[in-house]
């Protein structure tokens, strides 16, 4: 498929996904504090924003802040995030990354990718969240819901995290990468779901940006 019909489809799909959701944000409540965000990030990780933000009520009630983080005992932060699941890797990395924005970062989370990426347990797709949702400068997520339904509307070759944000990012606009990539979160939930997707009632089939056959997609 040519650049210029690619960048056509994911005009007309994030014309469709912002009528579908035009107030889609971030479903971490973080109150746009970017450490928060970076903390609820991390938990995210094979457990459900709604448990998270859950936990965070607690954690954040107890560490408030990354220097109260950074010199919390390592034990009551995984007895705290607990039931989010892999709670002592997570809990070491929150920790860890307290400590290194507390001490080299003077308590501010980076606002690049190079910096992001050095904290532990941070990846490309929690820097770009963090990019993207605090400082403004864009980022695609490559969540499992965008690169699903990207492959699916022909946007993306495979689910691959860095093939996805490598593609999408040249053709959606900085400006809006960050609603695209919460928009098809919800999308992703509601009707282009990984089993049983509801092509029946989809808009973009309707709209003939997507001819997804359910019964030919790859495992």
């Amino acid at each position: 498929m040519g650049r210029m019909r690619i960048e056509t489809k994911a005009k007309k799909a994030a014309e469709v996904l912002r009528e579908l959701y035009p107030n889609a944000v971030c479903s971490l409540d973080c109150n746009d504090d970017p450490w928060k965000l970076l903390v609820q990030a991390r938990l995210s990780a094979q457990c459900t924003d709604e448990r998270v933000n859950i936990v965070s009520v607690g954690l954040f009630e107890r560490f408030p802040d990354v220097y109260s983080m950074a010199k919390g005992e390592l034990s009551e932060i995984e007895e705290l995030i607990k039931s989010c699941g892999l709670f002592r890797g997570k809990a070491k990395n929150i920790k860890d990354s307290s400590i290194i924005i507390a001490e080299k970062f003077g308590g501010r989370v980076p606002d690049n990718m190079d910096d992001l990426l050095s904290l532990p347990g941070v990846g490309r797709k929690i820097a770009n969240l963090i990019m993207g949702d605090v400082f403004g400068k864009g980022g695609i997520v490559a969540d499992t819901h965008c690169m699903r339904i990207s492959c699916r509307l022909g946007l993306c070759e495979r689910k691959d995290p860095l093939h996805v944000e490598r593609t999408l990012d040249p053709i959606v606009p900085k400006n809006e990468q960050s609603d695209f990539c919460h928009r098809m979160v919800w999308f992703g939930r509601d009707i282009c779901r990984a089993q049983s997707p509801k092509c029946d009632i989809c808009p973009m089939r309707k709209s003939k940006i997507c001819n997804f056959d359910p019964q030919k997609e790859e495992k």
